[in-house]
């Protein structure tokens, strides 16, 4: 099971973030455990400068911006 956060003080782009990962897994029939992350500290201190964030299994692998969905689909299978 891949671990997932989405870093975002809960906007409309973060919504849509967490769900374009949500979508992409069950697509994949990857099994996630999607966590949001709303609190600033907690943000700043992932090292997300610009939201929504992304991590996976703990590495940050997108922020600023909604992520492409090719690219999402490659880190919930590596």
């Amino acid at each position: 099971m891949k671990t997932v956060k989405v870093y975002g003080p809960g906007c409309k782009r973060c919504e849509t973030a967490e769900a374009m990962v949500r979508n992409a897994a069950a697509k994949l029939g990857v099994a996630v455990d999607v966590e949001k992350v709303t609190d600033p500290k907690s943000i700043a201190m992932a090292g997300v400068m610009s939201t929504p964030g992304i991590s996976v299994d703990g590495k940050l692998v997108h922020a600023g911006g909604l992520p492409d969905a090719a690219r999402l689909e490659t880190w919930l299978v590596d």
